[in-house]
């Protein structure tokens, strides 16, 4: 699906963010980039934690680097891009392999190892391998593009994923005791004497100054290292809410502990269990959010997936298996029967069909003769074919997809605009309520008011939280579009998701989009004097010689209920119209009705139950014994 489109600047540049944790960072992260100079356009997406610039003219990146930095936030380094170089003898080669590295705009620093005859360059996310590739083969090298997992950004996710489970864990275990020792002998009476009786009071408050210590010291520190810089920057964000809340219960209690003195008579309370388990529900909180931004590039890992990672060539008059990307404009790839496509070409030798379903929604595999063209990721079915690359790496069809769905799942949609604004001002909004509530209830409220006050403020802190807000659409766009491409929609713009609540009528343009992906047995009828059987037995055992999808079915169905294949003799295809043979000395011709006219036969008695089948769907085929 697609929307109207508007037209964008010429020049665009994307950036990684890392740091952003609630949607008052994407608004003050896209404040920063708009402020440098030429940029036109900032957008950016929070469950994908990138940002996209855009621009009339060209755009410094270190610019756009620096203003997001100095906004509190991080800009990763690309990994460095690793290559296989082939040719070099002495050290003068390096020298030039070296030098021609660096004159590709974007890359910053290329070094080259003789030993291993590997480069590293470290390069702007704009620098493709194949950049680099034409550059090193001008210099008279050989290069290819080393295999690196490319699983590598889904490990990192994961880590920190797996480290956020162990703080959330750590958070809980420490959390647990200090909230049942003060809010058990809130609830309970006979805990409350238990805890007086055997441990004491102060002692209680002790042990839980010693567990909430640990827990903001360690699990909660995420929270104070970015909350408080921001809050110097005057820019504060959802940690800041959680720093500012959780120290203030905190501060508060430690002083009622060690220096109750200081404190009103009748304000001297803990409230070690409010910083203890609010830290432990907003680590909880975080967890969600992260595992559910880690479903949403499962598609994209799907896509990925179709690939092959290796491809057969014809190199020097033999077929070598070499890595796909490795292979070429016009080589010539070998593709063996139940293999994926590992590139788009053209068919120069052999005869298949294709199961194309991943692009075309079809579920009848497509017939391949040379002069045709296949996909890269598409599944060959029964037959050998020799294909001529014609579209490798970033050119081909199924990067191309993948590339498309990558833009629509980091793509903003209207609503996410009214949002961002909302949450600009919301953290800051709600400090100044916070503040508000402190001193209302310290003026006015009911002895002991310091007590009121600070539990009221710290509770309008901790409860607000515009994650939800901030998250929501981003990570809606991300699961729909990623679904979608999983079933075979593609959307070219997050944008349509949110166009699509107006659609009234759904126009579907092919019946392979709505069927189960392959084709199926599901009609047989025979005249009278025919036993079902036995004819089901005669047609699949001349199915079985035949390479078309249709065939495979009707044996497949013969053979899901037990009957056995016969032995066929004088097997021939008649190209267009259908396949005759004889089984056991009975001649058994199969077709489309057209095949049966050229024969002669009448299918008049079969028209009734042929136009219902069609109405349905399906597609009758002929038999005549």
């Amino acid at each position: 699906m697609d929307s109207k489109t508007t037209k964008l600047p010429a020049y665009s540049e994307t950036l990684s963010i890392e740091g952003m944790t609630c949607a008052s960072c994407v608004g003050r992260v896209e404040k920063a980039l708009k402020k440098v100079e030429n940029v036109e356009i900032a957008s950016v997406n929070l469950a994908t934690e990138k940002a996209v610039v855009y621009s009339n003219q060209p755009i410094q990146r270190e610019a756009l680097v620096k203003a997001v930095e100095r906004a509190g936030y991080d800009v990763p380094k690309a990994a460095p891009v690793e290559l296989s170089i082939e040719g070099m003898t002495c050290a003068s080669c390096v020298a030039r392999v070296e030098k021609a590295l660096k004159k590709v705009d974007g890359v910053q620093e290329a070094t080259v190892n003789l030993a291993t005859e590997q480069a590293w360059v470290q390069a702007d996310a704009s620098v493709n391998v194949e950049d680099l590739i034409r550059a090193v083969k001008k210099a008279d090298y050989d290069a290819k593009a080393s295999e690196k997992n490319q699983d590598e950004q889904l490990d990192k996710k994961a880590s920190e994923l797996d480290q956020l489970k162990k703080d959330l864990i750590i958070s809980i275990v420490l959390a647990l005791p200090v909230f049942i020792l003060e809010m058990g002998s809130h609830l309970i009476p006979a805990f409350h004497m238990w805890v007086m009786h055997t441990i004491g009071q102060y002692n209680s408050w002790l042990l839980q100054f010693a567990l909430t210590t640990l827990v903001l010291v360690f699990p909660g520190r995420r929270f104070y290292q970015k909350g408080i810089p921001a809050l110097w920057r005057l820019a504060p964000d959802m940690n800041s809410l959680v720093a500012v809340g959780t120290l203030a219960a905190y501060s508060f209690s430690v002083v009622a502990t060690f220096m109750p003195h200081v404190l009103p008579q009748g304000t001297v309370n803990v409230y070690f269990e409010a910083a203890a388990v609010i830290v432990s529900l907003i680590l909880l909180g975080r967890y969600f959010e992260a595992k559910a931004k880690g479903r949403t590039s499962q598609a994209i890992q799907h896509l990925v997936g179709m690939q092959p990672k290796t491809a057969r060539i014809q190199r020097d008059g033999q077929v070598v298996e070499v890595a796909v990307t490795e292979v070429v404009s016009g080589t010539i790839v070998e593709i063996r029967p139940g293999e994926r496509v590992p590139v788009d070409g053209e068919v120069v030798e052999g005869h298949s069909y294709i199961d194309e379903s991943m692009i075309t929604g079809e579920p009848v595999p497509v017939e391949k003769i040379v002069g045709h063209q296949v996909v890269g990721g598409t599944v060959n079915q029964n037959g050998t074919l020799n294909i001529r690359a014609t579209a490798v790496g970033s050119s081909s069809v199924l990067s191309q997809i993948i590339r498309m769905v990558e833009q629509a799942q980091g793509s903003k949609l209207p609503i996410q605009g009214l949002v961002d604004k909302v949450t600009m001002w919301f953290v800051p909004v709600v400090m100044l309520i916070a503040a508000i509530t402190f001193l209302v209830w310290f003026i006015w409220g009911p002895d002991p008011a310091l007590t009121f006050g600070l539990v009221n403020a710290v509770a309008v802190l901790i409860i607000a939280c515009p994650c939800a807000m901030g998250l929501a659409t981003p990570t809606s766009i991300m699961v729909g579009t990623g679904r979608g491409a999983e079933l075979g929609v593609l959307f070219r713009k997050g944008e349509a998701l949110q166009l699509l609540q107006e659609a009234q009528v759904v126009a579907v343009d092919k019946t392979g989009t709505l069927t189960e992906g392959k084709p199926t047995l599901t009609d047989f009828n025979v005249q009278q004097g025919f036993e079902r059987e036995q004819v089901l037995t005669l047609v699949a055992s001349v199915e079985a010689k035949s390479e078309h999808p249709i065939a495979l079915a009707i044996v497949q169905a013969a053979e899901s209920e037990g009957l056995n294949l016969l032995p066929v003799t004088a097997f021939n295809s008649i190209t267009g119209s259908g396949i005759e043979a004889e089984v056991l000395g009975q001649k058994v011709q199969i077709g489309a009705d057209r095949y049966m006219h050229q024969l002669g036969l009448d299918t008049n008695s079969f028209q009734a139950i042929a136009a219902q089948l069609g109405e349905e769907g399906k597609t009758p085929l002929y038999v005549a014994i």
